[in-house]
Formats: structure tokens, C-alpha cells, sequence
């Protein structure tokens, strides 16, 4: 017995899925405020690890991660995922 109805996606589908679903019925503006601010927050870890001089570190962990520890990887982007969703709907609400 399936307790889920087929109209259940958010419960089958993906953070990835959820988020890219959110965006396009969202309205557009929030959509482009929040991917702006994570654009943003990107940018400014980038010159973090620029002025520290640890770019190869950073190339080398994220090779080692999407080979050895490729689950930490997956949670890790879902969860930013999640997070721009979450910032999307709780601001069209």
C-alpha cells in the first residue's frame, strides 16, 4: 500500500528537483534577489580562499570529495539547495 499520492512530488523528488520547481513558479524577483545573494556569499568565500592562497587546496579537496566522498558532496549542494528554496517560499508567502 502506498501511502503517498503521485501528486506527493515534493516528497519523492529531489532537493535539486524541489528547488529548480520553486523557481520557476516563483515570483522572478525574489528568484534573482536570493540566486544574487548566493552568487554574492560565493564570491566572497572566493577571496577568502584567494587571500589565503589556498585555491589548489580547494581544487584538491573538491577532486578528493567528488571521488572519496561523494555522498558529503551530494548533502552538502542539497542542502544549499534547500536553502535557496527556503529563502525563495518563505519571501512569496
Amino acid at each position: 500500500m502506498n501511502i503517498f499520492n503521485e501528486e506527493d512530488d515534493f516528497l519523492v523528488s529531489t532537493p535539486r528537483d524541489n528547488y529548480f520547481s520553486i523557481a520557476k513558479h516563483a515570483n522572478q524577483n525574489i528568484v534573482e534577489m536570493e540566486f544574487e545573494k548566493f552568487l554574492e556569499r560565493l564570491a566572497a568565500s572566493e577571496k577568502i580562499i584567494e587571500d589565503n592562497g589556498l585555491e589548489e587546496e580547494l581544487e584538491r579537496t573538491l577532486k578528493t570529495m567528488r571521488v572519496t566522498d561523494e555522498d558529503d558532496l551530494k548533502n552538502r549542494v542539497d542542502s544549499l539547495f534547500l536553502e535557496l528554496a527556503g529563502n525563495i517560499v518563505t519571501q512569496c508567502e
